[in-house]
């Protein structure tokens, strides 16, 4: 397994992996470390959240979300698919979000603009891509708690779900290994949601 992420300190607590250094925003070095590494899996997990209305809203923070949270998709499955259609078989598993297509929430405009691109591009790669051996899914996870996050928003969050919390890192990893196993070969172009019942309202 390689992971790769702008800080390698994030990456030295993870066990078992090869880690590397890159900002995925760098689009030659991006794909090349795909051409050199030939994975059979792809796990596109890199994104930010912005907060703010469309009025609040700039042209360069619109630029810089879609770029990383969109573009550096882009790229690497662009890199990709070359490698998983020579050897007929791949997954490809997009990170998205609840706050998409799927529903909207206040002051997540360009984040929600962005992630509802991701599920877009899901579809399109499975309908395009599926014959030729290639599967791909995207999660959607609703939201995780982090060190940022204050005691009002983890409360505030918390009483939109039905769960009534928010969810950890840590139980969104069996559904990322039920993607990309053969248990879900059958899945292509699907939303796999978890989200401790918001959506469910």
């Amino acid at each position: 397994v390689l992971a790769i992420d702008i800080n390698i300190n994030l990456l030295k607590k993870v066990p078992k992996i090869e880690a590397l250094e890159l900002d995925v925003l760098n689009k030659s070095k991006l794909q090349q470390v795909i051409k050199d590494y030939q994975p059979d899996i792809l796990v596109n997990c890199a994104g930010f959240v912005h907060s703010g209305t469309i009025l609040q809203a700039s042209d360069q923070e619109f630029d810089e979300a879609i770029n990383l949270n969109v573009k550096s998709m882009f790229h690497s499955i662009q890199a990709v698919i070359p490698l998983m259609q020579e050897k007929k078989m791949g997954s490809i598993i997009n990170i998205g979000s609840v706050v998409s297509s799927i529903i909207g929430a206040p002051n997540r405009f360009i984040y929600g603009v962005s992630k509802a691109a991701i599920i877009g591009f899901t579809k399109y790669l499975a309908t395009h891509y599926g014959e030729k051996g290639l599967r791909s899914n995207i999660l959607v996870p609703g939201g995780m708690i982090n060190k940022k996050h204050t005691a009002r928003f983890i409360k505030n969050y918390s009483n939109l779900t039905p769960n009534v919390r928010m969810s950890n890192s840590s139980e969104y990893s069996d559904a990322i290994l039920f993607l990309v196993s053969e248990s879900s070969s059958y899945m292509n172009g699907s939303e796999f949601i978890i989200d401790g019942g918001w959506t469910a309202w």
